[in-house]
């Protein structure tokens, strides 16, 4: 059985069990790939579902399978970790690759983990509220910067986050116009992306070159990011259209 179809199968499964035993189960964090088919297969599903990152725009996210005869309240299993370092003028600037490989090393399935986010002197890790102890008595150095750890609120971590507000100029309103606008490329390696699978909006995979972008779409260029399209703002005096969107920092 391949990945995709494992993937497949344990939604299906947690949907299944939700529904006979009448609770909410959850998965672990999916990955684009995986919410891709989570999206693809809801029609399988025996129960509603919602799914979360933790914080608004979070390309990670864990999916709740909700069964209709529900009688108590519920929640993500999401922590949150503010990291700072216990030295900062001795600190290094540390960078993604560099906390998650300190979390891999500890030996935690990368499934455990939601986004991690970057900020000038302190780092945040969104992860399943049951590893949350553990990352705080274990990791205590990331390369050579010594670190501590503590739990924060969402709050706390919606309001590090940083989206720069930007106006474009496209020719019309299709997904490809709209990356190659972002991101600086042309057309053609636009189209690269699509073929490679590489772009998706709110989690689904999006082959169609000339998909219309929606207000609140949250697109998504594997290696280069994601961004919120805001709206249409008119033409300019060329007939080319203005476009607003906020950029994930």
């Amino acid at each position: 059985m391949n990945e995709q179809e494992l993937c497949k199968k344990k939604l299906i499964d947690l949907s299944r069990q939700a529904n006979r035993k009448g609770i909410v189960l959850f998965s672990d964090f999916l990955n684009l790939n995986e919410l891709n088919i989570y999206h693809q297969n809801e029609k399988f599903f025996e129960t509603k579902t919602e799914a979360s990152g933790g914080v608004p725009f979070a390309e990670r996210q864990i999916v709740a399978f909700i069964p209709d005869a529900l009688y108590y309240e519920w929640q993500f299993p999401i922590a949150y970790l503010e990291i700072v370092p216990s030295y900062p003028k001795f600190a290094e600037k540390l960078g993604h690759r560099d906390i998650l490989g300190s979390m891999m090393n500890l030996g935690v399935d990368r499934s455990k983990l939601g986004d991690i986010v970057i900020c000038e002197d302190k780092y945040f890790l969104i992860c399943e509220e049951s590893m949350a102890p553990y990352f705080m008595e274990n990791l205590d150095k990331i390369r050579h910067t010594v670190v501590k750890l503590s739990p924060v609120s969402a709050d706390a971590l919606e309001q590090q986050q940083k989206f720069e507000e930007k106006d474009g100029i496209i020719t019309s309103n299709r997904l490809d116009s709209m990356i190659a606008c972002v991101y600086k490329f042309s057309r053609s390696q636009a189209l690269e992306f699509f073929k490679a699978e590489k772009v998706f909006v709110n989690g689904k995979c999006v082959q169609n070159p000339s998909y219309r972008c929606k207000e609140a779409n949250i697109i998504s260029v594997r290696g280069y990011g994601r961004f919120v399209f805001e709206r249409e703002m008119g033409e300019t005096n060329k007939g080319r259209m203005k476009v607003r969107y906020k950029l994930y920092g």
